[in-house]
């Protein structure tokens, strides 16, 4: 098994590992710990033999389990490869997986730092999000294996990516902060589309400025509060000062792809999609966003 107190003893290293430094992985452990003290509650297993008796686990520790799924999150590793590094067999490598994920999005719900999958009022963006100057609205996409039917493959095929993904919208406050992240969609739907489906502008305040690339062309007509950079018109040219307000948005804008960024340091997310479970690719771009959040509060 990887040699686990080497690993939290070396900031690098634990970073590398897990996306986390030591004192991050340090305040995200009482309530992964309380996450899975509730989830073995809940599941109630009927026992067959006293408590204690039967194999010990090989992730017996707390800070074990909470390392293993961290870094499952970061390296996403097939399970034959999580297998070998951690000394178990690769079905034990799934069932742990798939038990502990609930734990560190409930974790990370309990540090209050998990998104918000959709906007409900104007009244409670205000609620949740206090002091939040300006937000912005984008897309992001992350590849899929070619799904077998013919209709699926033609849904979440991405002209944009030139392959197959599955997207989600998200929205960005000025510090860097995932406020509201959707739940995942089709590769093929159009961002502007997507927003207007979602009505994610018209529950942020008129105060608010949103940042938005041309992707949202046409949303500058429904809101006031919209800042999208200037169009080209065929055949024309951009005047000086469009150019300036362009760069200037350009560089406002870069923080929303900074938390794409953070978010997708994650393999888990950025990597080709390799999970069978339906819609469970939603949850992880969900941890993976709460991990980012939990990552910025800490630091």
């Amino acid at each position: 098994m990887l040699n686990l107190e080497r690993a939290l003893n070396q900031d690098r290293l634990l970073r590398a590992l897990t996306g986390l430094n030591r004192n991050a992985f340090d305040a995200l452990l009482p309530s992964f710990e309380q996450a899975y003290e509730a989830s073995r509650i809940a599941a109630k297993p009927v026992r067959k033999r006293a408590r204690g008796g039967g194999r010990k686990a090989r992730l017996q520790s707390i800070e074990a389990k909470l390392f293993y799924i961290l870094f499952y999150f970061k390296c996403y590793p097939t399970f034959d490869l999580a297998g070998f590094l951690f000394d178990l067999d690769r079905s034990q490598t799934h069932e742990w997986m798939h038990e502990l994920q609930p734990v560190l999005e409930a974790a990370l719900g309990h540090e209050m730092v998990l998104p918000e999958r959709k906007l409900r009022s104007i009244e409670a963006f205000l609620e949740m999000f206090p002091g939040v100057e300006r937000v912005m609205i984008d897309g992001t996409e992350r590849p899929i294996q070619r799904p077998q039917n013919s209709e699926a493959q033609t849904q979440n095929y991405s002209g944009k990516k030139r392959r197959h993904t599955r997207k989600h919208l998200a929205v960005v406050d000025q510090s860097k902060r995932v406020l509201v992240l959707s739940h995942a969609r089709e590769g093929k739907l159009h961002d502007k589309r997507f927003e207007t489906e979602e009505e994610i502008a018209f529950h942020i305040p008129d105060k608010i400025p949103i940042e938005v690339d041309l992707g949202f062309q046409g949303l500058q007509s429904e809101y006031t509060n919209i800042r999208i950079p200037h169009k080209k018109l065929r055949g024309g040219k951009l005047s000086e000062q469009q150019k300036q307000e362009n760069r200037s948005l350009s560089q406002s804008r870069v923080v929303c792809e900074n938390a794409f960024a953070g978010i997708k340091r994650y393999g888990a997310v950025s990597a080709i999609y390799r999970n069978r479970i339906k819609d469970f690719d939603d949850h992880l771009m969900l941890t993976a966003a709460g991990l980012w959040n939990f990552y910025l509060k800490a630091a």
